[in-house]
Formats: structure tokens, C-alpha cells, sequence
């Protein structure tokens, strides 16, 4: 039997990372049935590496999401509560280890996510132009780890991938930065988007129109960019049968590919007053080698692919036929890739903590007590904030049905972790702290709404309103947040 059921004690719980995956598992613990009933009490402290919480909602999604706000609402609402201690600013494998959350924890619950960009092996891939997409989303979500300049000097770009991440990537790359001064982007990546010199965007992926793995929201998010083109190219609309079953059974693939084909056909009628810039949807295009420039060695010049078709099964296969693109930059926006956890098992190839349904195993494939694991980092980076629920549902059930074998806490008392921190002289950050934080990225966008009322003419408020602008130097969020 647990010390925690020995003793009548609250369940000690740790979370290790705190986006939507560990704030879901902290909040369908605290509304379990066990908990309702009384069975067990449980006090869970909800950890972060940033100084913030909400983790992928806040670094890695694009800024101008008409959906984000309601998703952090929805995680505000748990963590104000109350009843779910947030610590933010505390590094897992650095200031805390494994042995640390043990001796304070009865139970672990690892939800890092997956924030590197997975691998494509071509050549050139190391050029310089060539960026992985999800360092990309990390600068202008204004990561605090990241370098605060990103390189905007290319007139062409290509980006490749055909999934949610490479529209936001390529969105951002296109879109005139003033139409992006409503949302909290930071003002260095304001000025640095404000340089680009950038004139055509193209999108690449590997199979065709049906096959995508963007949804419609995305896609339609594409035509409300301002004074730029959408351009596809009816040579990439082709159907196989598995295609034509797709589009006839799944609403939202026939929607897509409505969308898309409507596009297609009206481009031409609205061709007479050409925008400024151009976004470029291309299909059945495969990666084949970036280009090295013989002018300047070392830098991206272009873009090789391999034309595909269609096979029947949705699948594609090579025709033989290449193409080569101009560009100077390189945008790889393939997927994200899990990182290791010091002390923890881990599955290079699908980026990954190995773990049964959530229970995280050792190198003989035996469950390891009382650590478990959610999210991106237990299934891989797939699916979408639904999915993230289910996972959160599923590893929570293990953990309450092990309850009263967890390996017990040798210091359960709350403020034993906290004094650990502070003998560490570790800056760690509390929910009161990201209240103040949050309050004062408000009071900046106020600011600068005044400001550009004011510079409007009259102060009518003619200019544009910021809600608020989000703070990028890690030291200045944990001097604000610690007050």
C-alpha cells in the first residue's frame, strides 16, 4: 500500500510541462471519479521550463489563430482554480532530476511535447537558407530561447510540407506584417517581418490535393491575406480512385478540395490586378536536393523535386521527371520530432518516450512505478488538441488504477519542493506571477494602441488596437512575474 493511502494523505503528483497535454491531465485528475467520491485526495504541481505556461499554444502555434484565445481561456479557467499549483522557470534534467520529483512525488507525469523539427535527409539540407520550420514558428511566437533576428532576405521561398504547420509558416512568411499588429506578435519579429523583401511564398507536398493533412480552417485562413495571390496549377489536381473515395466520404477532404479547385478556376478572372505578393500551392511535388549556389557556395539557390503521380491507393510514386525551383530560402516544415528525458527511456526513431498506454517502460519493456507520460511525447507529434484530451484521459485512468501500488514520496509536505528550489537559487514562477505577466503584456499593447491613436491625428482611436504584446527575454519575464 502507497504512504499516501497508509497516512490519509493527499496523492502527490507531479506534471512535467505545462500545454494543453500536462494541464489536461492535471485537470481530468482533480474531476476523476476517485477524487469526486473521496476515494483519494490529490495535490498536483504542474511544472514548466518557461517562465509562462500553455507551452504549444503559446510557442507554437501562429499568432493570427482566431481559435487560440479560446483554448487559453479554457487552460486559464483549470489553473485559476486554484487547486493546481503552477511552477514555471524549472528545467527538468537541469534543475530538477528524476530522483528529485521521486523523493517529493508519489506519482510523475512527463507531457514535454515535441518542439525540433523531424529530420529530412537531402542534400543540402545544411545550406544556409535552409531552416527547419519549427525554429521559425519558435522565433516569431517569441520563444525566450531563440536569437531575436531571424534572416529575411530571400524575394523566393519555398516550404515543405503539406500539413498545418507549413500553412502557418508559410502564412507568415506571406502575409504583410501590418495585418498581424492586432495579435500579440512581439515587435522584433514586427520589424524584422517588416523588412522582407519576400514576393513569392510556394508550399510543396508529396502527394496530391486529397491527401493533404491540413485542415479547412487553415486553408481558408490563406485567402484572407491581404494584397496576395493564391496560385495552383491545374497539372497537380489529379484523382485516383482512393482520391475520389476520400473526397466522396470524408466532408472535410471534399471541402478542401471544393476549396482548392474553386481556387483554381478563379484565378484567372481576378488576374487583371495582380497583388504584390503570391502564395503558391504545388502537389505532388518530392524533395529531391536543395540547391548550392555557384555564385555564393554555401547558400541556397534553389529547389530540386522529383514529380509524382498517384498509384491507385492515395500513395504516390516517382515519374522520373524533375523540376527545379529558383529560391533563395528553404522552410522544411515536415513534422515535429520528440526530444530525450534525462534518466527516461527514449524512442529515436518516432521521438518518443516508450510507454503502454501512458505507463512509461524501461529498457526491458517493464513498466517503470509511478511515471507515466501524455501528450505529444507519449504518442508522438499527431492529432490534434482532441486527441491530446484522450491521451491525458487514458494515462490518468493507469495512474489511478496503480494508486495503491505507487512507490511513496519520502518528503510529500508542498513546501518541501519549494524549499528545494529556493536553496537552489532557482527563479522559479508561480500563477500569480504569470497573472502579473500577463497584465503587463496587456498594459503594452494598451500602450501602443494610444500611441497609434495619437499618431492617427486626433486620438480617436483611429490607429491600430493591441490587446497585447507578448514579452520575449526570459529574464524579463521571470523579473516581471516575481514582481
Amino acid at each position: 500500500m502507497s504512504n499516501s493511502a497508509a497516512t490519509n494523505r493527499p496523492l502527490r503528483v507531479a506534471i512535467v510541462g505545462a500545454g494543453p497535454a500536462g494541464v489536461y491531465a492535471a485537470d481530468i485528475l482533480t474531476k476523476s471519479n476517485e477524487v469526486k467520491d473521496g476515494d483519494i485526495e490529490v495535490s498536483i504541481d504542474l511544472f514548466e521550463a518557461y517562465p509562462a505556461p500553455y507551452g504549444l499554444i503559446r510557442y507554437g502555434v501562429a499568432p493570427d489563430h482566431p481559435r487560440i484565445k479560446g483554448i487559453v481561456n479554457a487552460l486559464h479557467k483549470v489553473l485559476d482554480r486554484g487547486d493546481i499549483r503552477f511552477l514555471g522557470n524549472v528545467t527538468y534534467g537541469r534543475d530538477l532530476t528524476l530522483h528529485d520529483f521521486r523523493a517529493f512525488y508519489d506519482a510523475v507525469i512527463f507531457s514535454t511535447g515535441a518542439i525540433k523539427d523531424a529530420d529530412l535527409n537531402i542534400p543540402g539540407v545544411h545550406l544556409d537558407g535552409s531552416f527547419g520550420g519549427a525554429d521559425f514558428v519558435s522565433w516569431y511566437d517569441g520563444h525566450p530561447d531563440v536569437p531575436r533576428e531571424w534572416p529575411l532576405d530571400a524575394k523566393e521561398i519555398a516550404v515543405i510540407g503539406n500539413g498545418n504547420v507549413a500553412l502557418d509558416v508559410a502564412r507568415m512568411l506571406v502575409k504583410h506584417p501590418e495585418e498581424l499588429l492586432v495579435t500579440e506578435i512581439p515587435d522584433n519579429v514586427y520589424a524584422g517581418l517588416k523588412k522582407s523583401p519576400v514576393t513569392d511564398v510556394h508550399v510543396f507536398g508529396r502527394r496530391g490535393p486529397a491527401q493533404v493533412k491540413f485542415t479547412p480552417l487553415e486553408l481558408r485562413e490563406l485567402s484572407h491575406c491581404k494584397d496576395v495571390d493564391i496560385v495552383l496549377y491545374p497539372e497537380d489536381f489529379e484523382f485516383d480512385d482512393a482520391s475520389d473515395e476520400a473526397i466522396r466520404t470524408n466532408n472535410q477532404i471534399k471541402t478542401m478540395v471544393n476549396t482548392m479547385t474553386n481556387w483554381l478556376v478563379e484565378e484567372h478572372a481576378e488576374s487583371e490586378q495582380p497583388s504584390s505578393r503570391r502564395l503558391h500551392l504545388h502537389f505532388l511535388h518530392s524533395p529531391v536536393e536543395i540547391l548550392d549556389s555557384p555564385e555564393t557556395p554555401g547558400k541556397v539557390s534553389g529547389i530540386k523535386f522529383e514529380r509524382m503521380e498517384l498509384d491507385g491507393t492515395g500513395n504516390v510514386k516517382g515519374t522520373g521527371e524533375f523540376i527545379e525551383y529558383p529560391v533563395q530560402s528553404v522552410y522544411r516544415a515536415i513534422g515535429y520530432h520528440g526530444s530525450p528525458l534525462e534518466e527516461l527511456e527514449y524512442d529515436a526513431r518516432r521521438g518518443v518516450i516508450p510507454n503502454d498506454g501512458g505507463r512509461v517502460l524501461d529498457a526491458d519493456g517493464n513498466h517503470v512505478p509511478g511515471i507515466y507520460a501524455t501528450g505529444w511525447i507519449k504518442r508522438g507529434p499527431v492529432g490534434l488538441i482532441g486527441h491530446t484530451k484522450g491521451d491525458a484521459l487514458e494515462t490518468i485512468g493507469f495512474l489511478l488504477e496503480d494508486r495503491l501500488t505507487l512507490p511513496p514520496a519520502e518528503n510529500p509536505d508542498p513546501q518541501a519542493i519549494i524549499d528545494l528550489l529556493e536553496e537552489r537559487g532557482i527563479e522559479y514562477t508561480t500563477w500569480e506571477g504569470w497573472n502579473r505577466l500577463d497584465a503587463h503584456e496587456a498594459a503594452l499593447g494598451a500602450s501602443w494602441s494610444e500611441a497609434a491613436a495619437a499618431a492617427a491625428g486626433d486620438g480617436s482611436g483611429d490607429g491600430v488596437v493591441r490587446e497585447r504584446i507578448k514579452v520575449v527575454p526570459r529574464e524579463d519575464m521571470v523579473r516581471i512575474s516575481r514582481g
